[in-house]
Parts: C-alpha cells; sequence; structure tokens
C-alpha cells in the first residue's frame, strides 16, 4: 500500500510571496502550448502565424482562468454562488472546472477566427492537439496538493491519502494524467499527420477526452457537494461529458461527409 507524499503545496516561499504547484503547472501547460505551437506555426500550409499563437496564449489563459472558475461555480458549486457570488473570486480556496476553462478556449477562438478571418476549425483543429499538454500539467498539480482522489480500492497500487483518511484508494489524478495528457497527447498528434478532414481533429478531441474522463469518473470519488447525480453511479462530470462525446462524434462524422462529397 503507497501512501501519498503530502509534497508542500506552496514550491517557493519569498517572504509574503508565494508560488503554488498548481500555478507552476498552469505556467507549463501555457509554455508547452507556446513553445510547441510555434514550432507548428512555421510547418508548411500552418493556418496560424507564430504571432497567432502569442495571441491566442494569452487570451486563452485568461479563457481558461475565468471559464474554468465560473464553470466550477455554476457545474459544481451552484448552491454556494448563489447564496454568495462574491464566491466566484475565491480561487486561492480552489475549484476549476475543466468543461468551463473548455468553453472559455471555445470563446476566444471563436472571436480569434473572426478576427483573423479564417474557419472556426482551422483554429480548433491546430489547438486541440495542444491542449492535453495542459491537461497532464494540471492533473500532476491535483495530485501534488492531494487533491481529487479516487474512490477506495484494494489494488495493489492503491494509495492512502492522510488528508482524506487511512482508506487506499485510486491515484485517479495519476489516471487522468495519464489518459488526458499523454494519451489523447499522443492520439491527437499521430491522427494529425494523416491529414484528416477540416474539424475531424477538434471532434476527436472531444470524443477522446470525453470517454478518458468518462472511465476515469468510475474509480474517482465524486465531489462531495454532489454526490452521485442519477443512478447511484452516474457523476456530473460523466454527465458534462456526454455531450462532447456525442458533439465530437457528430463533428467527425460532418468532416468525413464534406471530404466524401468533395471527392464526388
Amino acid at each position: 500500500m503507497l501512501v501519498h507524499p503530502q509534497i508542500d503545496p506552496i514550491a517557493i516561499s519569498l517572504g509574503p510571496l508565494k508560488v503554488h504547484w498548481y500555478g507552476l503547472m498552469y505556467v507549463v501547460g501555457f509554455l508547452g502550448f507556446l513553445i510547441l505551437g510555434k514550432r507548428r506555426a512555421k510547418e508548411p500550409n500552418s493556418p496560424l502565424t507564430p504571432d497567432h499563437i502569442d495571441d491566442l496564449m494569452f487570451w486563452g489563459a485568461i479563457g481558461v482562468v475565468v471559464g474554468g472558475r465560473v464553470g466550477y461555480m455554476l457545474f459544481y458549486n451552484l448552491k454556494t454562488f448563489v447564496a454568495n457570488p462574491l464566491t466566484l473570486f475565491q480561487i486561492m480556496d480552489g475549484g476549476m472546472s475543466f468543461h468551463g476553462g473548455l468553453i472559455g478556449v471555445i470563446t476566444v477562438m471563436i472571436v480569434a477566427a473572426w478576427k483573423w478571418h479564417k474557419p472556426f476549425f482551422a483554429i480548433a483543429d491546430f489547438v486541440a492537439p495542444l491542449i492535453p499538454i495542459g491537461l497532464f500539467a494540471g492533473r500532476i498539480g491535483n495530485f501534488i496538493n492531494g487533491e481529487l482522489w479516487g474512490r477506495p480500492t484494494d489494488v495493489p497500487w492503491g494509495m492512502v491519502f492522510p488528508k482524506v483518511d487511512d482508506l487506499a484508494r485510486h491515484p485517479s489524478q495519476l489516471y487522468q494524467a495519464f489518459l488526458e495528457g499523454i494519451v489523447l497527447f499522443i492520439l491527437l498528434n499521430v491522427y494529425r499527420r494523416m491529414s484528416p478532414p477540416l474539424g475531424a481533429i477538434s471532434g476527436l478531441f472531444l470524443v477522446g477526452y470525453g470517454f478518458a474522463r468518462f472511465i476515469v469518473e468510475f474509480v474517482r470519488e465524486p465531489d462531495q457537494q454532489l454526490g452521485y447525480i442519477a443512478f447511484g453511479w452516474l457523476t456530473q462530470g460523466q454527465l458534462l461529458t456526454i455531450p462532447m462525446i456525442l458533439l465530437g462524434a457528430f463533428f467527425m462524422w460532418q468532416a468525413y461527409q464534406r471530404k466524401a462529397e468533395v471527392k464526388v
């Protein structure tokens, strides 16, 4: 039985300045997007330039943070938000939602497509394979913080999270880091080299993330304030991924339909 190392969530402390590991993981994700995005922007036939990547990273970071926080309060903590709307700004207390962050990023890409006179999916297909970098870093940040732990288990790699109890639990943060980060990154970047039709990469991202999240939710402890949404097993995370999977499958179907029509 393993025990969570209980790493100090503060990575650097300089007087009143305290830098948290979770914040550093966001920096890792944004830098990964910037570095790899600029490299890809230099490839032949890239729809974006390196300057576009700078703008996308800046506004995308705002979209992630604002969307992630608003999404958490609306999707996971609505009662608290309604009772005290100012809790929206209590970010240091924790609480970010991937689905909210995704909506924030999509909003940024819609505005960018309009401003740059480019098809939305040209931008979305470029961005999608870069997102798993941030997902991986974020889940590692969750693990360091000892949050979003899994359900009790008897598997050999079960881990005790002392801040919770003395039960061995699934290290679900690491499962998500592997599936949403490493596996999804490889899948999308291999697929994009196959020159899929416009919109297909975005669709695969939604389907891939959706399935990864849906599966891990079976061993991840549901949010205490929500519990199970239905059937004694469905969680809010699973409920939110169902539309992602369906929409992603639709995008892929449409992309290949358009491709077939062009050939005809």
